[in-house]
């Protein structure tokens, strides 16, 4: 059963609460992050990406990183920016994209619950991501990412939540990306008690995003608990900052591909190719799946509908996914892309861009695109319950989670 419980965040003022809020730190390369950094110099990025605030020849790993990062945050702390609660609070973060709104709960699960399968993934880490948010959390003392988790919808606590989004937010701002953020405090002793209740009957937790940071988080409470070997098992270091939506209000957008070339082939060898794995029309217009099985295919300026035979989607939690069937089916026999993960002839573009990007692409420094039909909520869920694995860009979340809004102190 899963372990969440609430505790006493660290967050902005009300009145700076829209300046400080960040995108997560790996939406950005160095450049970008420097120039939002001076757009907006309270932005939660100078301390996730604290490399802006020093001069561009300091290594993005080097220790004075972590320091500066470290000693902007408590500045933050003594300056008021930032002002810490003083009794554990659950909280309730909405996020409204496009007039469709998503809430879920803040709090902190459990360490013992990842290492244990309760809190399940559906992809591996890369060490070398690992290590600067391991770095970042130990300096700090602190993590400032949410881990984004997913649960099965309980209505004991969907109860909970509409009853208090009819109270006065703490929180309520519209972004400048266009994204509208409210957030409430769960502070009452009997709310509190019942969303950890409901989330000790809940046999599963799943990882939707952020499994570099989760996975930091972990190594850093393992790194803690080696240090201190009398620990008790109620630290704040055992414990990691999430926000847990249910399923039903989760969204994930299409992750699509393009490819660098045709590796050799022609249109008209492509097409034929294409049309002996199912049906391929051309549409006449941008072509975005409307179910599974379907993919929309871009090159030499025509969209087409290719729709897989039945006999190529095999009924398997990790294969017959619709970028697995694209893959096993397309991009590895046709186009010879054996590995997705390390071959530089094909890209990733997250749907938010839309499928005008797809098309840009193919005009500027790519010779096919495919749409692809979002991998599902369920799809994801049986996935892990299954424990499998996930292919690279599977699923694209919106919107993403703010950085800075809740920082959850980890001292020994």
């Amino acid at each position: 059963m899963a372990t969440v419980r609430p505790f006493c965040a660290v967050r902005p003022r009300q009145d700076i609460a829209s300046r400080v809020a960040a995108l997560p730190y790996d939406v950005y390369n160095r450049a970008e992050a420097k120039e939002e950094t001076q757009r907006e110099p309270l932005s939660f990025l100078c301390i996730d990406r604290a490399e802006t605030q020093l001069p561009d020849d300091i290594d993005t790993y080097d220790p004075k990183v972590y320091e500066k990062a470290r000693s902007l945050m408590r500045k933050r702390i003594d300056d008021n920016t930032f002002v810490a609660d003083r009794d554990p609070c659950y909280y309730i973060y909405e996020l409204v994209m496009d007039k469709r709104s998503q809430t879920g709960i803040v709090g902190c699960a459990s360490v013992d619950d990842y290492l244990t399968g309760v809190i399940k993934k559906h992809e591996n880490t890369r060490a070398d991501k690992e290590a600067d948010r391991i770095r970042h959390v130990d300096s700090l003392s602190a993590q400032t990412g949410p881990i984004f988790l997913a649960y099965r919808r309980r209505e004991d606590i969907a109860s909970v939540i509409e009853r208090i989004k009819k109270e006065k937010p703490i929180y309520d701002f519209v972004s400048p990306d266009g994204i509208g953020h409210r957030v409430w405090a769960i502070r009452q002793t009997a709310d509190t008690d019942a969303v950890s209740r409901a989330f000790s009957d809940t046999d599963s937790i799943y990882i939707a995003d952020g499994h570099h940071r989760c996975a930091s988080a972990v190594k850093v409470a393992l790194m803690r608990r080696e240090a201190h070997p009398d620990y008790r098992g109620d630290e704040e270091f055992n414990y990691f900052l999430s926000v847990l939506f249910a399923d039903d209000e989760l969204m994930i957008m299409d992750y699509n591909r393009v490819l660098k070339d045709l590796n050799g082939l022609s249109v008209d060898e492509v097409i034929k190719a294409l049309k002996n794995l199912g049906t391929l029309d051309e549409t006449g217009e941008a072509y975005r799946p409307e179910k599974k099985g379907c993919v929309g295919v871009y090159m030499a300026g025509k969209w087409y509908r290719l729709k897989f035979n039945e006999d190529l989607i095999p009924d398997d939690p990790v294969e017959g996914l619709d970028v697995s069937v694209l893959q096993n089916n397309v991009l590895d026999p046709v186009f010879g892309i054996k590995d997705p993960k390390t071959d530089k002839r094909i890209d990733f573009v997250g749907g938010i861009r839309g499928l005008g990007e797809l098309e840009r692409r193919v005009g500027a420094d790519c010779a096919i695109a495919f749409s692809m039909y979002p991998t599902s909520i369920g799809e994801l869920f049986a996935v892990a319950d299954a424990n499998l694995l996930m292919p690279p860009k599977s699923t694209w979340f919106e919107p993403k989670l703010r950085s800075g809004l809740f920082i959850h102190e980890i001292e020994a």
